[in-house]
C-alpha cells in the first residue's frame, strides 16, 4: 500500500468487533501549501492528531520526520496529479478488501485521517492498460464497502449510502453543528465523559473508531489527548 495504513492504535481497536480499518493521512490545514482543512479553528490546529504518536517524534536537530514528509508528498500529489493519486487510492482499497477477506474481517475506510476533504465530490478517473473509466466518487466504486469520516464542513449533504459522517464541534461552530443531521463529536477535557451534553446522550468515542456503528442522535465523546489537554481556546469542553 502506498496511501493507506492500518497502524493507527485507535483503528486497531475495531478489530475486536471484526473490522479491519484503513486510514488515509494527508497533511492537515495548509501544511503542504494546499489547504485540506478549510474550516479548522485555532483550537483544532493546536489539538490536531497529525503530531500524535510516531507522527510527532522528531529527532534532535531536525524539524520533521519521514511520516510528515510522506503526508506532505501525498497531499501535493492529490492536488497536483489527481488522476495518479486516485488510481493509487482505488488500488489500495482493492488490496485492503482482499487483506480483510483473508483475515475473515470486514474492511472499513477512513479517508480523512488528518484532513477534511469532501470525498463525495471527488471524481475518480482511471486510465491504464487494464482499466479505463470515470466514477462520481470512490465510494460509488465500492458500494458494499463502508467508508466514514469526521468533518467540520457544515454543507455536506446527499452522501453516498456507504459513507458515514460525524461532524466535529470546535470553539467556533457549536451553534451550528447541533442543527446538522449528524452525530456530533465533542472533545472533553476530563478523565471521564459526561452522560449527556447539549441535550444528547454521550457515547464513548475512544472505545473504537467505528463511528458508523454509533446510534443516531448522540454526542461522540472523546477525551482530550496530547496538546489538547492544555487547550486555551475552548476547543475542548470542561466538565
Amino acid at each position: 500500500m502506498k496511501l493507506l495504513s492500518t497502524g493507527n492504535p485507535k483503528l486497531m481497536k475495531g478489530e475486536k468487533k471484526g473490522y479491519l480499518s484503513f486510514v488515509l493521512h494527508l497533511a492537515p490545514s495548509d501544511l503542504s501549501g494546499y489547504n485540506t482543512c478549510p474550516m479548522a479553528s485555532d483550537g483544532c490546529r493546536v489539538a490536531c492528531l497529525n503530531t500524535a504518536g510516531r507522527g510527532g517524534v522528531i529527532k534532535k536537530g531536525e524539524n520533521t520526520n519521514k511520516i510528515q514528509t510522506a503526508r506532505i508528498r501525498k497531499t501535493r500529489q492529490f492536488f497536483e496529479t489527481r488522476a495518479v493519486f486516485m488510481s493509487q487510492l482505488v488500488a489500495d482499497i482493492k488490496l485492503g478488501i482482499k487483506q480483510a477477506a483473508k483475515l475473515g474481517m470486514t474492511p472499513a475506510f477512513r479517508l480523512n485521517g488528518t484532513s477534511d476533504i469532501p470525498w463525495e465530490y471527488v471524481p475518480v478517473t482511471v486510465s491504464n492498460v487494464k482499466e479505463n473509466y470515470i466514477a462520481t466518487n470512490v465510494m460509488s466504486l465500492f458500494p458494499t464497502v463502508q467508508f466514514y469520516d469526521y468533518t467540520k464542513r457544515e454543507n455536506r449533504r446527499n452522501l453516498p449510502a456507504n459513507y458515514h459522517l460525524t461532524v466535529s464541534r470546535s470553539e467556533t461552530n457549536e451553534a451550528n453543528v447541533f442543527a446538522l443531521p449528524y452525530n456530533v463529536a465533542v472533545v472533553f477535557n476530563s478523565k471521564t465523559l459526561p452522560a449527556e451534553y447539549n441535550g444528547r446522550p454521550v457515547v464513548n468515542g475512544d472505545d473504537t473508531d467505528l463511528r458508523f456503528l454509533d446510534p443516531t442522535g448522540v454526542v461522540v465523546g472523546l477525551t482530550a489527548k496530547g496538546k489538547a489537554k492544555k487547550d486555551p481556546t475552548g476547543f475542548t469542553v470542561r466538565v
